[in-house]
Parts: C-alpha cells; sequence; structure tokens
C-alpha cells in the first residue's frame, strides 16, 4: 500500500431499541440495525444523524457511531 494513500479510519453505524435509557443493552440482537460501515467520522456522523432523526419519536431507539480503527488497532490513536 502506498504511503500517499489516505490513512482510513473505519466507523461502524448501529442502533436499535434498548431496554432501558439507563444500559446499553438492545431489546432484541435479532432487530439491530446495521447501518454500514464508513472510511472516516464525517460519513458516519452524517448516517448516523440521518437515523438518529428517523427515529425521534422512539425514546428507547439509538444508534452509536463505532470507531472501528480503534478496535483494529489499539495503538493507533497513541501515534
Amino acid at each position: 500500500m502506498p504511503d500517499s494513500a489516505p490513512q482510513q479510519l473505519l466507523h461502524l453505524v448501529i442502533g436499535g431499541e434498548l431496554t432501558d435509557l439507563e444500559h446499553v443493552t438492545f431489546k432484541d440482537l435479532d432487530q439491530v440495525d446495521i447501518v454500514g460501515v464508513y472510511p472516516n467520522y464525517a460519513s458516519a456522523l452524517a448516517a448516523w444523524k440521518a437515523k438518529a432523526q428517523q427515529t425521534v419519536d422512539n425514546a428507547h431507539m439509538r444508534y452509536f457511531v463505532v470507531h472501528l480503527h480503534r478496535l483494529l488497532d489499539p495503538g493507533q490513536d497513541a501515534k
């Protein structure tokens, strides 16, 4: 991979209905909405905002941005 290629900072956007508002425990794992994987935080945030806005009437529905690049290479942020 060439050194000039932009660094991929993969982000996952997922969501679903939570069992309660105090914990991040999904009510039904079969119903978790995997929105997608994005190459940067800005595009993941845009997808998160769109999905969160669609479900604004359901207080138990939550969407999250997961920083996959931190899971794939935990030391990356320290560089």
